[in-house]
């Protein structure tokens, strides 16, 4: 018997950070079974992402904290990042919504069908309306509402429900408040957005409406990691689909709709398989 763990490193880039890691592994008696790596010269930054088993033999809690303490000690981590995650650990998420509910439906069956590696804790809107929708799936359901006056207490109340369910990411799937700067911070490279633009692209309301408006042969979707500054944060994943002049806007709001919802679910996975990596205002996803 042998166990699968997943182990990812973000860092400055140095000499030897694959030779520390790799022998590490052996040294513990693991064997690698799949590895990914980037490096990037303009920032000096190198990420990189392995998947590993050990034998059933010994400790295996005590053989990753050794295995880690191994690697932190052959490579300066710096203010980057080493992990080491069972394969099988399915990440601790929150689901916002508003009243569209065509990504939420996408996550909560994907989830549901296996082929997203979550725990759903929670879905959070500012409307009662796809409460139904949760409640089909099991997921308990919480009305934050919000207003100008009570948007502090609101996000105070998200930061709660986020500490409550040790939520590792919140999904804004068309949740369709603004986020304050200090929310951003507090949830950086935590939250992901889908945003109903190929970005940069059409801001404001009616996105598809103005697409159409200057005759696009391409409209498409964005998500990417929530920021401070609004829909401009890393991109994770993008699509596109070809339109013409055939179509009228409420044409392109459901083709849009397809593109949004396959877009957030590759980004959401990417995510909870500990794919993402950033890199200042980029992303590298293996």
């Amino acid at each position: 018997m042998t166990t699968s763990h997943i182990l990812t490193l973000d860092c400055p880039d140095q000499p030897g950070i694959v030779a520390a890691v790799t022998a590490g592994i052996a040294g513990s008696g693991g064997n690698i079974l799949s590895n990914v790596q980037f490096s990037e010269p303009s920032v000096e930054r190198f990420c990189m992402r392995t998947r590993f088993t050990l034998a059933a033999t010994g400790d295996h809690h005590d053989l990753v904290e050794e295995l880690e303490a191994t690697v932190r000690s052959a490579v300066n981590v710096g203010d980057g990042g080493l992990q080491i995650r069972p394969a099988e650990h399915r990440t601790r998420t929150i689901i916002m919504v508003s009243r569209f509910d065509h990504c939420l439906r996408d996550l909560l069956y994907r989830w549901h069908a296996g082929e997203l590696p979550l725990d759903v804790a929670a879905v959070v809107s500012n409307h009662w309306d796809l409460q139904p929708v949760a409640a089909q799936y099991g997921v308990p359901f919480v009305h934050v509402p919000v207003t100008r006056e009570t948007k502090p207490q609101a996000e105070g109340r998200l930061l709660e429900l986020v500490d409550e369910h040790g939520a590792e990411l919140v999904v804004l799937a068309r949740y369709m408040q603004i986020l304050s700067d200090d929310l951003c911070r507090k949830l950086d490279g935590r939250a992901i957005n889908i945003h109903h633009s190929f970005l940069p692209g059409f801001k404001g309301a009616k996105p598809y409406h103005q697409a159409w408006e200057r005759g696009v042969k391409l409209i498409g979707a964005t998500a990417h990691f929530v920021t401070a500054d609004l829909d401009e944060g890393p991109i994770i994943d993008q699509d596109v689909a070809r339109v013409s002049h055939l179509q009228t806007p409420e044409d392109l709001v459901i083709i849009g709709r397809d593109v949004e919802r396959i877009v957030l679910s590759r980004a959401v996975k990417a995510f909870a398989e500990q794919r993402v990596f950033r890199f200042a205002e980029r992303t590298v996803v293996f």
